[in-house]
């Protein structure tokens, strides 16, 4: 009789999983494609008229607020906090609701400017799905977690076309532990989101290709992996210092405040717009041949900015977390990493070696997943597996230094509550 049991509790997961993998994977290609396709629409629009770029996050950021206030009425969305509340406690739960939310306000938080990326939107809005599934398909209550973590895999994956970096993401910073059925669920998911991309969606996120990498590069390597370790925490130090400040301010004070500095910033580097992935390719084709002094303090100002254009964006209530931002803001840091030893010490650093081993280490030591971070980065360019050692000695330093620094990150952080007043 206990077998029995057994077999259809793993039946209904593995059923749970493959409704999941589908719904999920489904959600994240459409909100992948639809704001790629009007983020570079809009983008090219504002060129024609520079000064737009200060009032798109104007228009973004407060229709996110309408939309939360009267069509989600009121209700907050606090990132991937959720997915671990739902979890850590078996009476929350992800609500329905949570999909729509998550997917239209990040949308429009990048779309219009802010400067963050989808992933953290979709991880949650995938979460949700898997959530409302188990509760839907009245799966065992221990498999709630397998369900959950399912979705994330899913939505990972079709995001980055990386099936191991998908599961990996999801046991690693999501459930948090490896078990059969978590492997088994994950891997399903993955699996059909994978399929998908194969057939649908397999060009690599940039349109680069690796060729080779030097040996006596190493060092150099080393030192970019220290420096994203040390840029990472400066990335959640800022987050959580702007999201605190800002959690005090009158509303409309906070969003046309916040509004205005990133449309500020934008106007004067269009690059931070949005995900800024369409500025990378731009700039590594541009500096792997051509270099001037002026590009070393460009690329600073954008390892500088970067984090902080969107801790604002968040702190402001965009929707959004710290996935894209460390992806890019490691790459700037790759680039000028490799142009300023070129420049001073006549090395012959491979530029995009180096952006790509800086997008590595510096989203490993941000959200703390090293192994995620290594397969998901080898799998955005053609041929990246060719930088596999030195990327995995990269996301390993940077995360050792990152935690050496700040034990917590954006995900993990908890608020100190204020002290009581007797007054």
């Amino acid at each position: 009789m206990k077998k029995k049991i057994i077999k259809k509790g793993y039946y209904s997961l593995m059923l749970g999983s493959i409704l999941v993998g589908i719904l999920a994977t489904l959600l994240g290609y459409s909100l992948k494609k639809i704001t790629a396709f009007s983020e570079e629409f809009l983008i090219e629009e504002l060129r024609h008229v520079p000064f737009l770029y200060i009032v798109a996050p104007v228009i973004g950021i407060s229709l996110i607020y309408l939309f939360r206030k009267y069509l989600f009425r009121g209700r907050k969305n606090k990132g991937i906090k959720e997915i671990f509340q739902t979890l850590k406690y078996r009476k929350d739960e992800l609500p329905f609701y949570k999909v729509p939310s998550h997917y239209i306000n990040g949308f429009f938080t990048v779309v219009f400017g802010g400067s963050t990326g989808i992933e953290v939107s979709t991880v949650v809005a995938t979460a949700a799905l898997g959530a409302s599934i188990y509760r839907k398909e009245s799966v065992a209550n221990i498999y709630k977690t397998e369900l959950v973590s399912a979705g994330v895999a899913a939505g990972i994956t079709v995001l980055f076309g990386s099936p191991i970096a998908g599961f990996l993401f999801a046991v690693e910073v999501i459930s948090r532990k490896l078990t059969k059925t978590m492997i088994l669920s994950c891997a399903i998911a993955a699996f059909l989101a994978w399929i998908f991309v194969f057939f649908f969606d397999s060009k690599p996120l940039f349109d680069f290709s690796i060729t080779h990498y030097k040996v006596e590069a190493i060092p150099f390597m080393i030192v970019l992996s220290l420096l994203a370790g040390m840029v990472a925490v400066y990335f959640t130090k800022s987050v959580i210092f702007i999201k605190e400040r800002f959690s005090g301010m009158n509303k409309l004070l906070r969003i046309l405040t916040s509004a205005l500095l990133l449309g500020v910033a934008i106007f004067f580097l269009p690059a931070l717009y949005g995900d800024s992935y369409h500025a990378l390719v731009p700039l590594i084709t541009t500096f792997s041949k051509n270099f001037s002094m002026g590009s070393i303090g460009f690329l600073f100002l954008l390892v500088l900015l970067k984090p902080l254009a969107a801790s604002i964006t968040l702190g402001a209530g965009g929707d959004g977390g710290v996935f894209a931002p460390s992806i890019v803001t490691g790459a700037f840091l790759g680039i000028l990493v490799a142009l300023f030893c070129n420049y001073y010490f006549g090395t012959h650093l491979i530029v995009l070696n180096f952006a790509l081993i800086g997008a590595a280490a510096m989203l490993s030591a941000a959200i703390h997943a090293p192994l995620t971070a290594l397969f998901l980065t080898c799998n955005i360019v053609a041929q990246g597996f060719i930088l596999f050692l030195p990327v995995l000695l990269g996301v390993f330093v940077a995360k050792q230094v990152a935690v050496y620094l700040c034990e917590y990150n954006v995900y993990t952080y908890r608020r100190k509550k204020p002290p009581i007043s007797f007054r």
